[in-house]
């Protein structure tokens, strides 16, 4: 009998022993989302005046995603498809959250870090959150949070970001952990007027973009020269700008200082090699033209991953992505079963060290950023056309405060300028049902395709192939195809 019983102990020791080896082998999980970082500003993506040689250095030991798309240019909306993996249309977050008029997800959505808990992760959060509710993005713990693009608050200091995440990150060894390490940099600055309400007029000054002339624990500031920035097409070439740009860069330079520090800590711990991190942002920058819109630079962003491991580096990769696909990618290399959580997405964990092939097609919508800024659109894109549906075409198109009131915009009317960037401020305004682009020949959206007879057989196959992805995912919009 005692024979039987050592063998059945060394049995159920063994067993321990695996499950626990197998559960403390799989990789942590860092994934960094900025706030309205394009990849107009980076190093790595062909930036030459902007210094950020931590992402950079990541890229290097990583893959560079060219083509990676977020499904909406707006924060809460974007940072909810983020973390569920599903379209706004089917997890409910249609714009800013906004609890009193119910801007929230669905109370019955499963999103990545529950999913990741309930599988034997240690899930922390710290800085920028903005979705809701908490029951259904819960995490095990809060590191520090704070009021959204305020310059007191943690997320615009990346470096002490870093530092409160020690916790996780030197902690217990016997779960991998999940770090959603989430900045208020690089957003436009704001305070608030008399009666609370937020504003950000500071014109003729340029907006700080979190930037103040005290500086931030860790941060050694970079400024930049505004007649050296690179002025993207699709902006002004004025002082105005020029001077809001150097702003921008300065805060993207903070921010990677802050991600420095973070990397360097994993690497002090000797847990950077067994860690996946994930670079990304939740829309383009916040000018007129990028962030709220479906045009390039607002939705088409940075994407640097870098794997446990990983071998083959400073590789790039063209293949389409989208955020919808983050979720499913994340619990792939966390070895949780992909039906733990409802998504529309699919892993591209193939892609960062080899080819992605499959992927023909991406989609966006975008419902409201604010909630008096209701303008619904919906896109289908593929390697070489996008087609834009303007649901609400009839309608001005609403700006966010914040790139109505940034002295970029204000000094542009003020001016009386014919162009903004490559576009007339009414051609950004006012637009068509549809919008049609050739990516190839025109990368700049300038040139609308969509009544040329000439791409009627491409605009039609695009347009069934949209609808056909409102159907499949049951989006309320769909019927404005027969109803409009």
């Amino acid at each position: 009998m005692k024979l039987k019983s050592d063998w059945l102990f060394s049995i159920l020791l063994v067993t321990a022993t695996l499950a626990t080896g197998n559960l403390a082998a799989r990789p942590n999980i860092v994934l960094i989302v900025s706030d309205d970082h394009g990849t107009d500003a980076l190093g790595c993506y062909g930036n030459p005046i902007i210094k950020t040689p931590a992402l950079d250095s990541l890229a290097a030991d990583g893959t560079i995603f060219t083509d990676a798309n977020c499904t909406t240019a707006s924060c809460s909306p974007s940072r909810s498809v983020i973390l569920s993996g599903l379209h706004n249309h089917r997890n409910g977050q249609y714009g800013l959250q906004h609890t009193f008029h119910h801007y929230q997800s669905f109370d019955d959505i499963k999103s990545l870090p529950v999913a990741l808990s309930e599988n034997g992760y240690r899930t922390a959060r710290i800085g920028k959150f903005h979705v809701a509710p908490e029951s259904v993005y819960q995490f095990d713990f809060v590191l520090s949070a704070g009021a959204a693009n305020d310059p007191a608050t943690v997320g615009r200091s990346p470096w002490e970001m870093a530092e409160q995440s020690r916790t996780i990150i030197e902690g217990d060894d016997s779960e991998p952990f999940f770090l959603f390490y989430a900045t208020d940099d690089p957003h436009r600055s704001n305070a608030f007027t008399p009666d609370g309400l937020p504003t950000f007029d500071t014109y003729p000054k340029p907006n700080r973009f979190g930037n103040r002339d005290e500086g931030y624990p860790g941060i050694n500031p970079v400024t930049y020269d505004p007649e050296k920035v690179v002025v993207p097409p699709f902006l002004p070439d004025t002082p105005a700008c020029r001077a809001e740009l150097a702003e921008y860069y300065q805060s993207v330079s903070r921010l990677d200082q802050g991600i420095a520090h973070l990397l360097d800590i994993l690497k002090r711990s000797e847990k950077y090699d067994n860690t996946l991190i994930i670079y990304i942002s939740d829309n383009g920058v916040a000018f007129a033209g990028a962030k709220t819109t479906l045009y390039e630079p607002g939705m088409r962003l940075p994407c640097i991953v870098k794997e446990p491991s990983q071998t083959m580096k400073s590789r790039t990769q063209d293949a389409l992505v989208s955020w919808v696909d983050l979720a499913p990618t994340i619990l792939d290399y966390a070895e949780i079963d992909p039906t733990n959580m409802k998504t529309h997405g699919r892993s591209f964990r193939k892609g960062v060290s080899g080819n992605l092939s499959g992927r023909n097609e991406v989609f966006a919508s975008h419902t409201a950023h604010e909630v008096t800024m209701y303008y619904p659109m919906r896109v289908v894109k593929n390697r070489q056309y996008k087609l834009i549906f303007n649901i609400a075409h009839g309608l001005e198109f609403p700006l966010a405060k914040d790139l109505l009131q940034s002295p970029t915009w204000v000094s542009m009317q003020k001016q009386g300028l014919e162009f903004y960037g490559k576009r007339t401020p009414k051609a950004l305004l006012y637009r068509p049902r549809f919008e049609l682009y050739d990516l190839e020949s025109d990368p700049h959206e300038t040139v609308n395709l969509s009544d040329d007879l000439k791409y009627r057989k491409t605009r039609d196959q695009l347009m069934v192939r949209l609808r056909e992805f409102q159907e499949e995912t049951r989006d309320p919009w769909a019927v404005k195809w027969e109803r409009e």
